[in-house]
């Protein structure tokens, strides 16, 4: 059976808690200054993709997807990128429709479980490579474990993946989020969100009811009016119902590293699926007692941080 523990990561002393080990990483990280190149490539419904590339000619390439209103170039993403790339990896980080500069051209946004975006990225990707291996952050890991575990088969050159922060069960970590003393996240969100919507219903108004943003007070109430039936599902839960990767672990073949920390605040215990884990030689889980929500902020300054650290040696170790 696959590894199932609680590790050992330490936070710095001073953040003593996860709101804190999830914050101060968010804000105050300085991202790595990098030779990433951007290409756009087009997707098949005729919208658009930004893909940032690090290239040395190597023959294993790592797709890193990141999380909720991210994108390629937010310090989580360099960070992991950065470890690979020094360590003879290519790296490719990519930006969700309409995270990057520019609004994407469709009346559809992203979300959780859009795995044929990352299918578009991977094939496109393949070609190059002898072996590729996914990262995914938060929402980007829910992504990248629902489409290893729906697929029938997957590309022969997918590898491993590992999956940091992820809430595997989207309604419970939806309602969490938007809850007490969790709704300064929620709010930050929701922030972004509307403004894409609005700048969305500009130039689609018959497909976006701009109008119904004032009753949006929630993560939920958005993905119930927005997200959900602008992307063909009938609403918020049936959105999550079916783009929980929860219910995609049982389909996965390669090696994954589910890594979620037990204070993260976005987290229910429904993202702690131990008996998942226990029916599937593929999955690992570790669940650290601290980490916040994609912080695993190293002791010291200079040290790397333990996300990264972990997601190196699992791919890079022979199973």
């Amino acid at each position: 059976m696959p590894l199932i523990k609680t590790t050992e990561y330490q936070n710095p002393k001073w953040m003593f808690n996860g709101h804190l080990q999830t914050i101060i990483p968010s804000l105050f990280r300085e991202a790595i200054p990098l030779p990433f190149d951007r290409e756009r490539i087009n997707t098949s419904d005729g919208d658009f993709l930004d893909l940032d590339w690090l290239k040395s000619d190597a023959s294993k390439l790592v797709i890193i997807s990141h999380g909720l209103e991210g994108n390629s170039r937010r310090p989580y993403m360099v960070g992991m990128a950065h470890q690979f790339f020094k360590k003879n990896f290519d790296v490719l980080t990519w930006n969700f429709r309409g995270c990057s500069d520019e609004l994407n051209k469709k009346p559809i946004f992203y979300h959780s479980g859009a795995t044929y975006d990352l299918d578009t990225v991977v094939n496109h990707a393949s070609k190059d490579y002898q072996e590729i291996y996914l990262v995914g952050f938060s929402l980007g890991g829910n992504l990248t474990l629902k489409y290893l575990g729906e697929k029938r088969q997957i590309n022969p050159k997918i590898k491993k993946a590992v999956a940091i922060s992820v809430p595997l069960h989207l309604e419970s970590s939806c309602e969490k989020i938007s809850s007490g003393e969790n709704i300064i996240y929620a709010k930050r969100f929701l922030s972004t969100l509307k403004e894409k919507v609005v700048k969305k219903a500009l130039i689609y108004p018959d497909d976006i009811p701009v109008g119904t943003l004032r009753k949006i007070k929630t993560l939920k109430d958005f993905d119930d009016h927005f997200t959900g039936p602008i992307h063909g599902f009938k609403d918020a839960h049936d959105y999550y119902e079916q783009n929980s990767s929860l219910y995609f672990l049982e389909g996965i073949s390669i090696p994954v590293l589910i890594l979620n920390a037990q204070n993260d605040p976005f987290l229910t215990e429904k993202c702690f699926p131990i008996s998942q884990a226990k029916k599937s030689d593929q999955i690992w889980m570790e669940f650290p007692k601290y980490g916040g929500h994609v912080g695993f902020s190293p002791r010291k300054r200079a040290d790397i941080y333990w996300s990264e650290k972990r997601a190196f040696e699992f791919i890079n170790t022979d199973l």
